[in-house]
Protein backbone atom coordinates (compact mmCIF):
# COMPACT_ATOMS: atom_id res chain seq x y z
CA UNK A 1 0.00 0.00 0.00
CA UNK A 2 2.80 2.35 0.78
CA UNK A 3 3.16 3.57 -2.79
CA UNK A 4 -0.11 4.19 -3.45
CA UNK A 5 -0.49 6.25 -0.60
CA UNK A 6 2.54 7.59 -0.46
CA UNK A 7 1.67 8.65 -4.29
CA UNK A 8 -2.18 10.04 -3.25
CA UNK A 9 -1.41 11.67 -0.20
CA UNK A 10 1.78 13.73 -1.49
CA UNK A 11 -0.45 14.92 -4.29
CA UNK A 12 -3.52 15.36 -1.96
CA UNK A 13 -1.10 17.47 0.24
CA UNK A 14 0.33 19.44 -2.56
CA UNK A 15 -3.20 20.28 -3.97
CA UNK A 16 -4.14 21.63 -0.37
CA UNK A 17 -0.62 23.85 0.09
CA UNK A 18 -1.24 25.87 -3.37
CA UNK A 19 -5.46 26.55 -2.89
CA UNK A 20 -4.74 29.70 -0.81
CA UNK A 21 -2.61 31.50 -3.35
CA UNK A 22 -3.82 29.77 -7.23
CA UNK A 23 -3.73 33.16 -9.67
CA UNK A 24 -1.40 34.93 -7.38
CA UNK A 25 2.05 35.94 -9.21
CA UNK A 26 5.39 34.56 -8.68
CA UNK A 27 7.41 36.79 -5.85
CA UNK A 28 3.89 38.48 -4.56
CA UNK A 29 3.89 35.85 -1.77
CA UNK A 30 5.47 33.16 -0.11
CA UNK A 31 4.24 29.59 1.11
CA UNK A 32 6.66 28.58 3.91
CA UNK A 33 4.11 26.16 5.28
CA UNK A 34 0.33 24.81 4.95
CA UNK A 35 -2.73 27.64 5.44
CA UNK A 36 -6.25 28.49 5.14
CA UNK A 37 -7.89 30.86 3.25
CA UNK A 38 -6.80 32.71 0.29
CA UNK A 39 -8.13 32.61 -2.81
CA UNK A 40 -11.43 30.29 -2.58
CA UNK A 41 -11.54 31.44 1.50
CA UNK A 42 -11.46 27.29 2.38
CA UNK A 43 -10.02 26.17 5.66
CA UNK A 44 -6.30 24.84 5.86
CA UNK A 45 -6.23 21.20 4.91
CA UNK A 46 -8.77 22.20 1.76
CA UNK A 47 -7.76 20.20 -1.61
CA UNK A 48 -9.51 21.34 -5.27
CA UNK A 49 -10.66 19.30 -8.10
CA UNK A 50 -6.99 18.02 -8.77
CA UNK A 51 -7.45 15.87 -5.66
CA UNK A 52 -10.84 15.13 -6.18
CA UNK A 53 -10.57 13.64 -9.56
CA UNK A 54 -7.81 11.51 -8.75
CA UNK A 55 -9.61 10.66 -5.75
CA UNK A 56 -13.08 9.77 -8.07
CA UNK A 57 -10.04 7.65 -10.44
CA UNK A 58 -8.56 5.12 -7.74
CA UNK A 59 -11.91 4.91 -6.34
CA UNK A 60 -12.96 3.11 -9.78
CA UNK A 61 -9.58 1.47 -10.22
CA UNK A 62 -10.09 -0.30 -6.39
CA UNK A 63 -13.78 -1.09 -7.09
CA UNK A 64 -12.90 -2.45 -11.03
CA UNK A 65 -9.52 -3.79 -10.47
CA UNK A 66 -8.76 -2.28 -14.23
CA UNK A 67 -9.37 1.10 -15.80
CA UNK A 68 -12.55 1.57 -17.25
CA UNK A 69 -13.16 4.82 -19.12
CA UNK A 70 -17.55 5.12 -18.88
CA UNK A 71 -16.84 4.32 -14.85
CA UNK A 72 -14.21 7.00 -13.95
CA UNK A 73 -16.57 9.72 -16.22
CA UNK A 74 -19.32 8.91 -13.83
CA UNK A 75 -17.60 9.29 -10.92
CA UNK A 76 -16.73 12.58 -12.44
CA UNK A 77 -19.93 13.40 -12.77
CA UNK A 78 -20.84 12.22 -9.45
CA UNK A 79 -17.90 14.94 -8.30
CA UNK A 80 -18.85 17.62 -10.97
CA UNK A 81 -22.65 17.68 -10.18
CA UNK A 82 -23.30 16.06 -7.09
CA UNK A 83 -20.35 17.32 -4.70
CA UNK A 84 -18.90 13.67 -4.18
CA UNK A 85 -14.95 13.17 -3.64
CA UNK A 86 -14.55 16.42 -2.43
CA UNK A 87 -13.63 17.76 1.13
CA UNK A 88 -16.80 19.36 1.71
CA UNK A 89 -19.64 18.94 -0.48
CA UNK A 90 -18.61 21.81 -2.53
CA UNK A 91 -16.69 22.24 -5.65
CA UNK A 92 -14.71 24.98 -6.75
CA UNK A 93 -11.82 25.91 -9.27
CA UNK A 94 -13.19 23.70 -12.09
CA UNK A 95 -11.09 24.18 -15.18
CA UNK A 96 -13.27 25.20 -18.61
CA UNK A 97 -12.22 22.25 -20.57
CA UNK A 98 -12.97 19.80 -17.80
CA UNK A 99 -16.11 21.30 -17.69
CA UNK A 100 -17.22 21.63 -20.99
CA UNK A 101 -16.27 17.92 -21.76
CA UNK A 102 -18.05 16.23 -19.02
CA UNK A 103 -21.55 18.67 -19.89
CA UNK A 104 -21.18 16.82 -23.15
CA UNK A 105 -21.23 13.55 -21.45
CA UNK A 106 -23.57 14.15 -19.08
CA UNK A 107 -25.89 16.37 -20.45
CA UNK A 108 -25.69 16.04 -23.97
CA UNK A 109 -25.19 12.48 -23.92
CA UNK A 110 -22.19 12.15 -26.22
CA UNK A 111 -20.04 8.97 -25.87
CA UNK A 112 -17.47 9.18 -23.09
CA UNK A 113 -14.99 8.72 -26.16
CA UNK A 114 -16.04 11.26 -28.11
CA UNK A 115 -17.01 14.22 -25.32
CA UNK A 116 -13.35 15.33 -24.53
CA UNK A 117 -12.43 18.58 -26.75
CA UNK A 118 -9.14 18.34 -28.91
CA UNK A 119 -8.71 21.84 -30.21
CA UNK A 120 -5.14 23.11 -29.44
CA UNK A 121 -6.92 25.59 -26.70
CA UNK A 122 -8.12 22.82 -24.70
CA UNK A 123 -4.94 21.87 -24.04
CA UNK A 124 -4.98 23.06 -19.63
CA UNK A 125 -3.16 20.68 -17.42
CA UNK A 126 -6.75 18.94 -16.25
CA UNK A 127 -6.09 15.64 -17.17
CA UNK A 128 -2.21 15.17 -16.11
CA UNK A 129 -3.86 16.51 -12.57
CA UNK A 130 -5.61 13.76 -12.56
CA UNK A 131 -3.86 10.55 -14.36
CA UNK A 132 -1.17 9.64 -11.55
CA UNK A 133 -3.42 6.42 -10.36
CA UNK A 134 -3.14 4.79 -14.22
CA UNK A 135 1.15 4.66 -12.49
CA UNK A 136 -0.03 1.60 -10.41
CA UNK A 137 -1.10 -0.77 -13.44
CA UNK A 138 -0.40 -2.93 -16.16
CA UNK A 139 -1.65 -0.44 -18.64
CA UNK A 140 -1.03 0.53 -21.92
CA UNK A 141 -0.44 3.78 -23.87
CA UNK A 142 -3.52 3.71 -24.96
CA UNK A 143 -5.53 3.51 -21.93
CA UNK A 144 -3.55 6.39 -20.46
CA UNK A 145 -5.24 8.51 -23.71
CA UNK A 146 -8.11 7.23 -23.21
CA UNK A 147 -8.25 8.69 -19.47
CA UNK A 148 -6.80 11.83 -20.77
CA UNK A 149 -9.24 11.87 -23.62
CA UNK A 150 -12.44 11.70 -21.05
CA UNK A 151 -11.99 16.05 -20.58
CA UNK A 152 -8.56 16.76 -22.89
CA UNK A 153 -8.49 14.51 -25.63
CA UNK A 154 -5.49 17.07 -27.74
CA UNK A 155 -2.51 15.14 -28.47
CA UNK A 156 -0.30 17.15 -26.75
CA UNK A 157 -2.21 16.47 -23.15
CA UNK A 158 -1.87 12.99 -24.02
CA UNK A 159 2.04 12.94 -24.70
CA UNK A 160 2.17 14.63 -21.43
CA UNK A 161 0.35 12.37 -19.47
CA UNK A 162 2.41 9.65 -20.91
CA UNK A 163 5.76 10.98 -20.67
CA UNK A 164 4.26 11.92 -16.30
CA UNK A 165 2.95 8.60 -16.25
CA UNK A 166 6.03 6.63 -17.23
CA UNK A 167 8.18 9.08 -14.76
CA UNK A 168 6.14 7.68 -12.16
CA UNK A 169 6.58 3.74 -13.05
CA UNK A 170 9.95 4.51 -12.87
CA UNK A 171 9.89 5.91 -9.39
CA UNK A 172 7.87 3.41 -7.97
CA UNK A 173 10.25 0.66 -9.60
CA UNK A 174 12.82 2.44 -7.36
CA UNK A 175 15.00 4.32 -9.94
CA UNK A 176 16.49 7.80 -9.05
CA UNK A 177 15.03 11.47 -9.94
CA UNK A 178 17.15 11.72 -12.91
CA UNK A 179 17.15 8.05 -14.51
CA UNK A 180 13.00 8.48 -14.39
CA UNK A 181 12.62 11.32 -16.15
CA UNK A 182 15.54 11.03 -18.42
CA UNK A 183 13.71 7.37 -19.42
CA UNK A 184 10.49 8.88 -19.71
CA UNK A 185 12.53 10.94 -22.86
CA UNK A 186 11.41 8.12 -25.36
CA UNK A 187 8.02 8.86 -25.00
CA UNK A 188 8.38 12.27 -26.39
CA UNK A 189 6.93 12.41 -29.57
CA UNK A 190 5.67 16.16 -30.22
CA UNK A 191 8.08 19.06 -30.98
CA UNK A 192 6.12 20.93 -27.96
CA UNK A 193 8.11 18.33 -25.22
CA UNK A 194 11.13 18.66 -26.70
CA UNK A 195 12.76 20.99 -24.77
CA UNK A 196 12.13 18.48 -21.61
CA UNK A 197 14.95 17.01 -22.85
CA UNK A 198 16.81 20.12 -21.54
CA UNK A 199 15.39 20.56 -18.53
CA UNK A 200 18.52 20.03 -16.49
CA UNK A 201 20.02 23.37 -18.02
CA UNK A 202 16.63 25.59 -17.29
CA UNK A 203 16.80 28.30 -14.21
CA UNK A 204 13.69 29.78 -12.42
CA UNK A 205 13.44 32.94 -14.85
CA UNK A 206 12.98 30.28 -18.08
CA UNK A 207 10.02 28.00 -15.90
CA UNK A 208 6.38 29.35 -16.25
CA UNK A 209 3.88 27.80 -14.31
CA UNK A 210 0.41 28.76 -15.96
CA UNK A 211 -2.37 26.20 -16.56
CA UNK A 212 -0.93 25.30 -19.89
CA UNK A 213 0.10 21.35 -19.87
CA UNK A 214 3.49 22.03 -21.41
CA UNK A 215 4.34 24.81 -18.97
CA UNK A 216 2.82 22.62 -15.97
CA UNK A 217 4.96 19.06 -16.93
CA UNK A 218 8.25 21.59 -17.48
CA UNK A 219 7.44 23.11 -13.82
CA UNK A 220 6.51 19.84 -12.24
CA UNK A 221 9.80 18.09 -13.63
CA UNK A 222 11.72 21.58 -12.60
CA UNK A 223 10.83 21.28 -9.24
CA UNK A 224 11.48 17.52 -8.89
CA UNK A 225 15.24 17.87 -9.93
CA UNK A 226 16.24 20.98 -8.50
CA UNK A 227 15.35 20.45 -4.64
CA UNK A 228 15.93 16.98 -1.97
CA UNK A 229 12.55 16.66 -0.30
CA UNK A 230 9.49 16.23 -0.55
CA UNK A 231 8.27 19.77 1.55
CA UNK A 232 11.15 21.69 -0.72
CA UNK A 233 9.47 20.29 -3.71
CA UNK A 234 5.98 21.18 -3.31
CA UNK A 235 6.72 24.80 -1.39
CA UNK A 236 9.07 25.44 -4.61
CA UNK A 237 5.79 24.40 -6.86
CA UNK A 238 3.88 26.83 -5.29
CA UNK A 239 5.70 29.59 -5.26
CA UNK A 240 6.24 29.26 -9.06
CA UNK A 241 2.56 31.49 -8.68
CA UNK A 242 -0.40 31.18 -10.98
CA UNK A 243 -1.44 27.63 -11.25
CA UNK A 244 -0.05 27.00 -7.41
CA UNK A 245 -2.47 24.01 -6.26
CA UNK A 246 -2.33 21.99 -10.03
CA UNK A 247 1.48 22.16 -10.37
CA UNK A 248 2.21 21.35 -6.69
CA UNK A 249 -0.31 18.23 -6.57
CA UNK A 250 1.22 16.56 -10.02
CA UNK A 251 4.54 17.03 -8.77
CA UNK A 252 3.41 16.52 -4.87
CA UNK A 253 2.05 12.74 -6.00
CA UNK A 254 6.30 12.11 -7.54
CA UNK A 255 7.79 13.67 -4.43
CA UNK A 256 5.86 11.61 -2.45
CA UNK A 257 6.23 8.08 -4.58
CA UNK A 258 10.07 8.88 -3.74
CA UNK A 259 10.43 10.32 -0.53
CA UNK A 260 7.41 8.40 1.25
CA UNK A 261 6.38 9.64 4.40
CA UNK A 262 8.58 7.41 6.48
CA UNK A 263 12.00 9.01 5.94
CA UNK A 264 13.43 13.01 7.32
CA UNK A 265 13.29 14.16 3.89
CA UNK A 266 9.82 12.28 3.77
CA UNK A 267 6.04 14.12 3.74
CA UNK A 268 5.72 16.15 6.78
CA UNK A 269 3.06 14.32 9.33
CA UNK A 270 1.92 18.12 10.40
CA UNK A 271 1.01 18.05 6.78
CA UNK A 272 -1.05 15.02 6.62
CA UNK A 273 -2.90 15.88 9.99
CA UNK A 274 -4.62 19.15 8.38
CA UNK A 275 -5.62 16.65 5.40
CA UNK A 276 -9.46 17.31 5.11
CA UNK A 277 -10.92 13.47 5.22
CA UNK A 278 -7.35 11.86 5.52
CA UNK A 279 -8.98 8.90 6.89
CA UNK A 280 -11.53 7.92 4.10
CA UNK A 281 -8.42 8.71 1.80
CA UNK A 282 -5.94 6.04 3.56
CA UNK A 283 -9.22 3.70 3.36
CA UNK A 284 -9.62 4.15 -0.43
CA UNK A 285 -6.13 3.71 -1.13
CA UNK A 286 -5.85 0.53 1.11
CA UNK A 287 -8.49 -0.73 -1.17
CA UNK A 288 -6.70 0.06 -4.26
CA UNK A 289 -3.61 -1.70 -2.54
CA UNK A 290 -5.83 -4.95 -1.66
CA UNK A 291 -7.64 -4.87 -5.25
CA UNK A 292 -4.71 -4.96 -7.63
CA UNK A 293 -2.63 -7.26 -5.21
CA UNK A 294 0.06 -5.13 -4.61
Amino acid sequence: MNKIYDAILGLVIGDALGVPYEFKDRNSFECTDMVGYGTYNQPKGTWSDDSSMTLATIESISRLGKVDIEDIANNFIKWLYYGEFTPYGEVFGVGSTTKIALDRYYKEKISVKKCGLDDFYSNGNGSLMRILPLAFLECKTEDIISVSSITHANKISCNACIVYINIAKNLINGLDIITSIKDSFEYINIPELERLKNIEDLKLNDIKSSGYVINTLEAVIWCLINTTSYKECVLTAVNLGEDTDTISAIVGGLAGIYYGRNSENGIPKEWVNNIARKEWIKSLCTKCFERLNM
